[in-house]
């Protein structure tokens, strides 16, 4: 089977490769928390185009967050070279805005809040 033609990814693929920017989001720290921004809820939105373009809603705890450009360089980086992403449009949103229940049950009780 020929793979040359990679416009039209099969639901099978855009899920591993969904997978795959999920695992890769969990690496991305902000360095004041010891919590993935995955898992602390600052991931809004994962929408990955059959052309490969990925559109990604996040957040931060804060809108002042001092670390906000370096967080922000690191997700594009490690999610562009994941394999079937073609480009990344990562959208700074504040609504709604982040609240510790967004925070998966592992983040809460790692930072304390369960």
């Amino acid at each position: 089977m020929s793979q040359e033609n990679n416009n039209n990814i099969s639901i099978e693929q855009k899920t591993k490769t969904e997978e795959r920017i999920v695992e890769v989001l969990k690496t991305v720290y902000d360095p004041e928390i010891p919590v993935n921004i995955y898992d602390l809820g600052l991931i809004y939105k994962i929408d990955l185009q059959d052309d490969g373009t990925l559109d990604i809603d996040m957040t931060f705890t804060a809108p002042t967050c001092p670390a906000a450009d370096f967080i922000l360089e690191d997700v594009r980086t490690k999610v562009e070279a994941v394999q079937g992403v073609s480009s990344a449009n990562i959208n700074m949103v504040f609504e709604p805005e982040w609240d510790k229940s967004m925070m998966t049950e592992e983040a809460r009780i790692e930072l304390g809040f369960e």
